[in-house]
């Protein structure tokens, strides 16, 4: 990442993130973004799309202005989460701070959280609009919009609020728009937002054999679970999504897969937020090796070493293929996607071999699972790969938040707190992260291993002459 020049900051956050070489797409949108150039971006899922944005974005931004500079539209609540974790893990050294706003999340809360100095809002099209209109979200500074996932935004009839959000928006700004497809809507929205962008095109190279092994399988329905099991069995993988159509269908699969022993966990639209979000985490930290999943799993969430994905049925939108099977063979490394096929599904089967451009190659359904196997695969399901550790985990080792039973209703600044820290032995300014003051407390990030001291040292330290008590949170 050393050509594009980055503050020092950003730089050891991307080194102890792992990132070296920029792909292909960030070396396309990092120095386009830096320029102040739109961009209107085809990238294939797994390229690294989120980081090409979110690492200029972070070089870019003002710390000291208090209202949002960057806004972030995603379609899903799980890819707003994803992408405010990768703005405070990239932008956690230089203390940027991102809010996400999104459906079936207290509205409150969201409006405590953007009272906070708020460098970046990522949130889904209707979250966001409530709040402009509510007037807690604040447009004055923005300088960077990102359309992430643009194609699905619109095609779950974000339209409106997609145009209103941005006629909303009239600081001279940046636009970027990723998009994995380009049908004509995607199209005319860009023509109508975007000035003179840079196009960037990275779709085509790998989505075929390079990278994901495509594979279809005829199955008839009743015999549907039978046949999955024999594929799993031999194949035997290390992580797997199989995703279905509907949430009845999940939840029945995931019942049968959950009987027969296998390291299992489901996730469909109709479950609590805060529940999904603790199956993906948990999924990512290689917890359970199966997910069953809708296609609320398809779109854009970053899933390392997921080597093998079934589509038990068939998804009926060709684009929902190209979303799906993109959840395998990220970041370089290679996958097969495996996809079942009843009869009088051909039609939906030709419909996305025309749409992604080449044959999906057939091969039968295991007749058997010989003893080898067996064993193989049932020594599998008895240990779990070593726990892998998140972005956030990485960068948040050496950091310790700390909480203060005191914020504005004592009339608490940052700069009062600011100042009494760096007055502790060995603790600078770049020791502090970011500070979200609330009324009755306050959130402090300690930096560089630092926190055990700063917490020592604040037990008998006042505050602009008052004591509070302090202790790490539990947030």
């Amino acid at each position: 990442m050393k050509q594009f020049q980055l503050q020092q900051e950003l730089n050891r956050a991307l080194t102890e993130l792992g990132y070296t070489a920029p792909t292909p797409v960030q070396q396309e949108v990092i120095p386009a973004v830096l320029a102040g150039h739109d961009v209107r971006a085809r990238a294939q899922t797994g390229s690294g799309k989120t980081a090409a944005y979110v690492i200029p974005i972070c070089e870019q931004i003002d710390w000291s202005e208090n209202k949002p500079q960057a806004l972030v539209l995603t379609p899903t609540r799980e890819l707003a989460v994803q992408v405010q974790e990768d703005f405070h893990a990239i932008g956690r050294f230089k203390r940027i701070n991102a809010v996400a706003v999104y459906g079936k999340q207290p509205i409150r809360y969201q409006m405590t959280q953007l009272r906070q100095k708020t460098h970046v809002i990522v949130g889904t099209p209707g979250r966001v609009q409530d709040h402009i209109d509510r007037g807690t979200l604040k447009l004055d500074e923005i300088r960077y919009v990102v359309l992430d996932e643009a194609d699905e935004m619109l095609n779950m009839g974000f339209i409106d609020q997609v145009n209103g959000i941005l006629a909303s928006i009239k600081h001279p700004h940046t636009t970027l728009l990723f998009s994995a497809t380009y049908p004509e809507s995607v199209t005319k929205l860009a023509n109508r937002y975007l000035n003179n962008p840079r196009h960037v095109e990275i779709e085509s190279q790998g989505f075929t054999a390079q990278r994901i092994e495509h594979y279809w399988m005829n199955v008839t329905e009743d015999n549907t679970y039978r046949d999955l099991n024999h594929v799993l069995m031999t194949d035997n993988p290390d992580s797997c999504i199989l995703f279905c159509r509907t949430k009845d269908r999940v939840e029945a699969l995931y019942d049968y897969l959950d009987e027969q022993g296998y390291n299992c966990d489901l996730l469909h639209g109709g479950m609590n937020q805060q529940d999904r979000l603790d199956v993906i985490r948990d999924f990512k930290r290689g917890d359970f090796r199966y997910l069953v999943a809708t296609d609320v799993a398809a779109r854009g969430l970053d899933i390392e070493n997921v080597s093998l994905v079934v589509n038990v049925d068939i998804p009926l939108e060709v684009e929902a293929y190209v979303h799906r099977t993109g959840r395998t063979g990220r970041a370089g490394n290679t996958g097969k996607a495996i996809t079942f096929v009843t009869p009088f599904e051909d039609k939906f089967l030709a419909q996305v071999e025309e749409y992604i451009g080449f044959s999906l190659t057939q091969v039968d359904v295991p007749a058997d699972v010989s003893a080898d196997q067996h064993v193989a695969f049932e020594e599998k399901m008895r240990t779990l790969p070593p726990r892998k550790k998140l972005k956030a985990e990485h960068v948040n080792e050496g950091i310790l938040k700390l909480y203060f039973n005191g914020g504005k209703k004592k009339k608490l600044r940052a700069v009062d707190f600011v100042g009494t820290l760096c007055r502790i032995d060995g603790i600078e300014a770049t020791d502090i992260g970011i500070i979200s003051i609330q009324d009755t407390c306050t959130y402090i990030d300690i930096l560089n291993h630092k926190g055990d001291r700063v917490l020592k040292a604040m037990k008998n330290t006042p505050i602009k002459g008052k004591m509070l008590k302090v202790h790490k949170a539990k947030k």
